[in-house]
């Protein structure tokens, strides 16, 4: 199994915010759409938007999670919140392609202690995963493999 059978399930669309912008901003943005973390792009404040068109990652700038919020918080307290996305986010972003196992990604994820991946293919970002999607893909795929033994055992 590998990327795109995820990003099938899912979708490709990423959402991205501008590296100006608040990280307030960047908090009511996740938990409007219910997302862990964004693309991080140059930009004016205000632009972040679905980037479903899958533009190349040039103006890609890093990502920002909820876990970069909460280190920063610690680290200076409240007044983080006033702060600009590029300022609390990870400039170095490892990333994968679509055509990457599964199984390779997740290990990845897991080794290097990262929830979310780019997906960028050819110079183009494609899509985002997140290591919930890598686990929900796994017990797919066990869901799959079960049956077929049991079909098998059947017969």
């Amino acid at each position: 199994m590998n990327i795109s059978d995820i990003l099938r399930h899912k979708g490709s669309g990423v959402l991205a915010i501008a590296a100006d912008d608040t990280v307030i901003d960047l908090l009511r943005t996740l938990a409007e759409h219910n997302v862990g973390a964004m693309v991080v792009r140059a930009g004016e404040t205000g632009d972040n938007s679905d980037n479903s068109d899958n533009s190349d990652n040039s103006d890609m700038l890093g990502i920002v999670s909820e876990r970069d919020v909460v280190r920063r918080i610690a680290e200076r307290g409240p007044a983080v919140l006033d702060a600009t996305v590029g300022e609390i986010m990870t400039s170095e972003v490892l990333s994968c392609t679509s055509k990457d196992s599964v199984d390779s990604v997740g290990q990845t994820m897991t080794a290097r202690r990262i929830r979310h991946m780019p997906v960028i293919d050819d110079g183009a970002l494609v899509g985002i995963v997140s290591i919930g999607d890598v686990v929900l893909s796994r017990i797919r795929q066990l869901e799959i493999d079960r049956g077929q033994l049991e079909q098998y055992i059947s017969s």
